[in-house]
């Protein structure tokens, strides 16, 4: 690991031992998928206390961990958002929407993220940001979520306001494409090169220089043998599910379904 990998590794592990000795939770900010896969490498380190992930809605890419003392863990459900009674995430979902839809730029993922970092908030305060018909909705850190509020008022040349919506308000499920084929094997390089209609061989590097995550875990072996509902992440690519395999080929090839979100 680099310097400042190091440096996060222990800051999660400081996390957990003031969670532990403070009998409280405690929560890291909103984690990268290199640093999700930091975290999934320190997991037996973490093992003294009680570890959720969740950011915002099922399948977030970028998410906080809650450090759970065992004090308090008796009483948490299975569900990744489960806390003890009492507890929260600190974040809430802001919705932005144009003043003037008539006149309203086709704004971006990039627009919007650039719009946030210029009026001061650091990415580690920003979860995902979802584009959908309705607005777009980000997940924000609650000592941004006021910040935010007031001073997002263009993105471009388009007039925006924002405003705070209830976690529990919110749904959202995301959009995809179902793409059926016949790969060889379940191989990593395989199933990219169906999910992204490109040659396995264009694709490798890909995973050899660490910009493909497996469930937030970095995967660097083209032959990783992948499992029903992994989710696979590519940097400059997007995300795909793999959902099963549906049948073999007299010719021994594998029938699959996979989803790519839009």
């Amino acid at each position: 690991m680099t310097k400042e990998e190091t440096l996060f590794q222990r800051r999660l592990l400081d996390l957990a031992n003031m969670a532990d000795q403070r009998n409280i939770v405690l929560f890291s900010d909103f984690l990268s998928l290199n640093e999700l896969n930091i975290y999934h490498s320190s997991k037996k380190e973490l093992g003294f206390v009680t570890c959720r992930l969740f950011g915002g809605y099922e399948a977030a890419e970028r998410q906080m961990i809650a450090f759970i003392p065992d004090a308090l863990s008796y009483d948490i459900g299975t569900d990744p958002e489960s806390l003890p009674y009492g507890w929260e995430y600190p974040f809430s979902c802001i919705r932005i929407l144009p003043l003037h839809e008539k006149y309203a730029d086709k704004l971006t993922h990039r627009d919007f993220l650039g719009a946030i970092l210029h009026i001061g908030i650091e990415r580690s305060k920003i979860g995902d940001i979802l584009l959908t018909e309705d607005g777009t909705y980000v997940f924000c850190h609650n000592t941004m979520t006021e910040l935010l509020c007031q001073e997002l008022t263009h993105i471009k040349h388009t007039s925006v306001y924002a405003q705070c919506t209830g976690l529990k308000d919110f749904s959202w499920h995301p959009s995809y494409e179902t793409i059926h084929g016949t790969v060889a094997s379940l191989r990593l390089d395989s199933l990219l090169s169906l999910a992204f209609n490109s040659s396995r061989s264009s694709l490798t590097s890909l995973v050899e220089n660490g910009s493909v995550y497996v469930n937030g875990r970095l995967t660097t072996s083209n032959g990783y043998k992948l499992k029903e509902n992994d989710i696979i992440s590519v940097r400059g690519y997007g995300k795909f599910k793999y959902c099963q395999t549906l049948s073999e080929t007299r010719k021994g090839r594998l029938s699959v379904e996979l989803q790519r979100y839009k």
